[in-house]
């Protein structure tokens, strides 16, 4: 499967990031598959956000769970992520990614730039 991040590459403070993976060459509900957020802020390393299972279950980071919401739309074959209340901590290059298991995301989208600044 290929993986594409599409959204917004700016964000003010306060507002409510929202990006969406659309994923081609494969289905977001096959067996055994985990579908991933993950971001790297500069100078820093590889971040997990959170995951949505092929069942659709979803699983979240504890440092960002109540910011934090993932979803998805099967019709489109696409999963979405959206973090609220973002501060430019929040900069990162954030990617869409997949997996077997909930530790297992090494299969990553090209990844989107979204800079956090009023």
């Amino acid at each position: 499967a290929q993986l594409q991040e599409s959204g917004p590459g700016l964000v003010k403070p306060s507002q409510t990031l929202s990006l969406t993976c659309t994923v081609s060459g494969g289905s977001i509900t096959s067996d055994r598959y985990w579908w991933h957020w993950i971001r790297q802020p500069p100078g820093k390393g590889l971040e997990w956000l959170g995951a949505i299972t092929s069942s659709g279950s979803t699983f979240y980071s504890p440092f960002l769970k109540s910011r934090t919401s993932i979803s998805r739309d099967t019709s489109k074959n696409q999963f979405t992520l959206q973090l609220n209340s973002v501060t430019p901590e929040d900069t990162a290059v954030y990617y869409c990614a997949s997996g077997i298991s909930l530790s297992d995301y090494s299969y990553r989208g090209q990844g989107t730039q979204v800079t956090v600044s009023s």
